[in-house]
């Protein structure tokens, strides 16, 4: 198979992948598509980043389009369990892509949030369910989810599920199942204990497997610059001003880093754009159209969003963030020296961040040259840098984004109006109904491999007030020590209060 229109897919399905510009499909792809659109069970190993997630959602798709079956009421046609809420939202988001010309629906549920919202989500049911295995069990236990009417099991990154001590979840979870099902394993490894769960549980499987990313990309001179976090901004501001940059890729591990990048590079005068998940999809096509053309030379992006993004002319990746995931430093790094071309990559790497380094050292089998700092670029003492990265997290980013005249504080209404149903990553998935709120902390964080992402930190001088909860009304002293009345009335924020979860979104009709 050298396109995906040799697999005989459901139309809406290739119509989204050419309207994306996926023609041809991955190695792990080519392999697996072909026996899970027959409906066999599949056991596949493949690294991060090698597209394993079209390898699995496509056949996926491709059956809901070919069914008219309805979701059971608190159940879910086709089970995903994914061992962090990052991988979790990453492939909800690749439904909602992939899926976007089919009408059904999807949601992602994890821990450390507000449970409510997600049974309020599930209660209808769902076609795609994608969840980590603790927050699945909580459902279950409440009686907000059964898994009766499972139809199609995924289980993704099945090595990390068990390191992280999923197992005893997983089993309690597969014995909830029907035993009719189709049954989709994928791993980076095969050790003993996932092919016992394999040989357990997958019934006469189909086994594919792909050579890991090992090696990056031949042609791209990397460097590897240490600063303190503090220092990061004015050192990116610092080598961008060098007019030999043309078109500049810079990646952040968040969202929320992203726009603080873009807002710091123009107050030293840099254009710069950002394409994340709480953008807009006309948002992201305007800034991914105006780097292709070159009037913005500068994108800020999170590694979700840069999925698919193959623009030529790319002479420089800056990782602002260094990944906490390896394999995504390869694919970083790959955006530049395309088509024979060369190109530069630059990371950044505070004291916090020194083991990421070593696992992409350890992964692509070569050490990163340190280089120093650019020539005129004097950084700020260490104390310097801790006190520009603190005052950076005490900032309220609702404050720096609230429109004129709100109160300090005062959550509000988006100003474009209604959010744009869609994923965040890719337009489509995560804006709609329950999508996490931009700098909300990231709770339930569950892959151990170091500092979570940085987010804004909740109020510490006062707790929060329940939704719907309004002022008392109580005499306060003016300055001339004379009663003032105080008016009585609810926070705003349209009903928001809490919406720190997952999402719910119905993808349009064909």
């Amino acid at each position: 198979m050298t396109q995906f229109t040799d697999f005989g897919l459901a139309q809406p399905v290739l119509r989204a992948l050419s309207e994306a510009g996926y023609v041809a499909p991955t190695p792990i792809q080519a392999q697996a598509i072909p026996p899970a659109m027959e409906g066999r069970d599949l056991c596949g190993i493949a690294q991060t980043g090698t597209g394993k997630t079209a390898a699995f959602a496509l056949p996926i798709l491709h059956r809901l389009a070919l069914s008219d079956r309805r979701a059971p009421r608190r159940g879910c046609r086709v089970l995903v369990l994914s061992p962090t809420r990052e991988l979790a939202n990453q492939i909800a988001e690749s439904f909602s892509d992939y899926g976007r010309h089919l009408s059904f629906t999807n949601t992602v549920v994890f821990g450390g949030v507000t449970i409510s919202r997600q049974e309020r989500a599930l209660a209808p049911g769902v076609d795609i369910l994608v969840a980590t295995p603790g927050r699945l069990i909580d459902l279950i236990e409440r009686r907000s989810l059964t898994l009766e009417g499972v139809e199609i099991l995924v289980l993704d990154e099945a090595d990390q599920m068990l390191d992280l001590g999923f197992i005893h979840a997983l089993k309690r979870i597969v014995k909830m199942l029907p035993e009719k099902r189709q049954s989709l394993f994928f791993s980076a490894t095969m050790p003993k204990n996932i092919a016992g769960l394999a040989s357990q549980y997958l019934t006469n499987p189909v086994q594919v497997a792909v050579t890991p990313v090992a090696t990056t990309a031949e042609r791209v001179d990397q460097q590897v610059i240490f600063v303190h976090t503090g220092a990061k901004q004015a050192l990116l501001g610092h080598i961008l001003r060098d007019p030999a940059i043309e078109r500049v890729l810079v990646f952040t591990r968040t969202k929320h880093g992203a726009d603080r990048v873009v807002r710091g590079l123009d107050k030293v005068g840099i254009a710069a754009a950002a394409i994340h998940g709480n953008k807009s999809q006309p948002q992201r096509e305007r800034a991914l159209q105006a780097f292709r053309d070159g009037d913005c030379r500068v994108l800020v992006a999170t590694d979700i969003a840069a999925r698919g993004i193959d623009v030529e002319g790319v002479s420089h990746v800056i990782n602002f963030d260094l990944p906490n995931v390896p394999e995504s430093y390869v694919h970083r790094i790959g955006r530049t020296a395309r088509a024979g071309a060369d190109g530069l990559a630059i990371s950044f790497c505070n004291d916090e961040e020194k083991a990421y380094l070593r696992d992409i050292e350890r992964i692509t089998r070569q050490k990163v040259p340190v280089a120093g700092f650019p020539e005129g670029f004097n950084p700020p003492s260490r104390q310097e840098a801790a006190e520009i990265a603190r005052e950076e997290e005490r900032r309220p980013e609702r404050q720096q984004q609230r429109p004129a005249g709100g109160r300090p504080g005062q959550r509000s209404r988006p100003q474009q109006g209604r959010p744009q149903q869609g994923r965040p990553e890719g337009g489509r998935g995560f804006g709609g109904q329950g999508a996490p709120r931009q700098g909300r902390p990231q709770e339930g964080r569950a892959d151990n491999r170091g500092p979570a992402p940085q987010g804004r930190e909740p109020r510490a001088d006062r707790p929060a007030r329940p939704q719907g909860e309004q002022r008392p009304n109580q005499a306060r002293p003016n300055r001339e020590g004379r009663p003032q009345r105080a008016e009585s009335r609810p926070r705003s924020g349209g009903g928001n209060e809490g919406r720190s979860i997952g999402w719910l979104e119905r993808a349009p009709r064909s």
